[in-house]
């Protein structure tokens, strides 16, 4: 019983890290990071069921539907070069943005 103990604190800290990092999800201001999408992101990416800029390229709310969609996965992914996509330099601020956008796509 005692060595339970441990395991016990431990999934406790996980789960309570994770509700932390669920809250981070929040950051950034939604319309914003709407305006945003139309101006980095339309040329090639649907935007609120705007027509198709680039044939076989996700919409965002496929993008944000995906499982493995979360504010972390596409904080790394904006910040990491892409061969297919432009290298757009965004301030954090933007980028929070940007992402609290995607992630309110996840319902639709």
């Amino acid at each position: 019983m005692m060595r339970s103990a441990p395991l016990v604190v431990a999934a406790a800290a996980l789960a309570a890290s994770l509700s932390i990092a669920s809250a981070q999800d929040l950051r950034g201001n939604v319309a914003s990071g709407r305006d945003l999408s139309g101006h980095w992101c339309g040329n090639c990416h649907q935007i609120d069921g705007g027509p198709q800029a680039r044939p076989g390229v996700s919409t965002f709310a496929q993008v944000a539907r995906l499982p493995s969609t979360t504010a972390l996965s596409l904080r790394v992914f904006l910040r990491s070069s892409h061969a297919d996509m432009p290298n757009i330099q965004m301030s954090d601020a933007d980028a929070d943005d940007l992402i609290a956008y995607i992630l309110t796509l996840k319902q639709k």
